[in-house]
């Protein structure tokens, strides 16, 4: 779908439109920082304006004294209920990053039995979001962001590189764990060019937690389950690992819609355009 690179792009430049921020290499503190984006977008990227849920998610339950994060989640749950997954599809940075790696004209390896496996990782670490930085508090006193910190390659990618380009002070703080966090970058960027967005369907934790609201969400794909046929069509046409369309690996991209033979995928409505069509009929 052209129109969805198109939005992928407005977005991915929406939310990190902070330009003097890769000039200077300085991270934007403004007022829109207290407002979460609802896709994976650094927090330390120079160009973002908004702050990444899950890092959100990770900074309120660290520190000396974690917080119940009641605005984060009430904002996962908002964005969970309007889009779903369709947020991983259209209004992610990270994901249309790895799209745009994909691209690249190299042999691909597709889906398999194994990689359907994989997609239960991304609920391993949606617990270790969760669970891990009160774990370290029960530990050792002090809550840790232990994704954020050791993993989630998007800062690395997304705030380290512009940052250590533009500012020569933050180049020579780089230690240990820059080498380590750009290590896991690197492996991602490589297999990003021959895997469909490997980030988004193994370890997003905001990918796994979007999956729950899948198919009660207004936007995002939907089967007519009296028309479906269950052939299989959507399952064999699409990049990620779906059982079949508008399930939780579904990223709402539309390319299966066209397959079908009954016709049974279809896009959501939003309510207002559904009821105006109601009372049209």
């Amino acid at each position: 779908m052209v129109r969805r690179g198109v939005i992928q792009f407005i977005s991915t430049i929406v939310c990190n439109a902070n330009w003097r921020g890769f000039r200077d290499g300085t991270v934007y503190t403004g007022k829109t920082k207290s407002f979460c984006v609802p896709g994976l977008n650094c927090y330390s990227c120079p160009g973002a304006l908004g702050s990444c849920p899950v890092g959100s998610l990770q900074s309120s339950l660290s520190g000396f004294l974690p917080r119940i994060p009641l605005y984060v989640l009430g904002l996962l749950v908002l964005f969970g209920i309007l889009f779903g997954r369709v947020v991983c599809g259209f209004l992610c940075p990270f994901g249309f990053f790895q799209e745009l790696l994909y691209k690249l004209p190299v042999r691909k390896v597709g889906k398999s039995a194994l990689t359907r496996k994989f997609t239960y990782g991304k609920y391993v670490f949606l617990a270790l979001v969760c669970v891990g930085p009160p774990a370290a508090y029960v530990i050792i006193g002090l809550g840790e962001p232990l994704f954020c910190k050791y993993i989630c390659p998007a800062g690395t990618i997304e705030g380290a590189v512009p940052l250590f380009i533009a500012n020569d002070g933050l180049r020579s703080a780089a230690g240990m764990l820059t080498a380590w966090k750009g290590f896991l970058a690197a492996v991602l960027v490589m297999v990003s060019i021959v895997i469909f967005r490997p980030f988004c369907r193994f370890i997003c934790p905001l990918g796994a937690l979007y999956g729950f609201f899948n198919k009660y969400s207004l936007l995002g794909i939907a089967v007519d389950n009296n028309r479906c046929v269950n052939c299989g069509r959507c399952a064999a046409v699409c990049k990620s690992d779906v059982r079949i369309a508008g399930d939780r690996e579904c990223i709402s991209c539309g390319d299966c819609i066209t397959t079908c033979p009954v016709d049974a995928i279809y896009m959501k409505k939003p309510i207002s355009r559904r009821m105006k069509e109601e009372k049209n009929d």
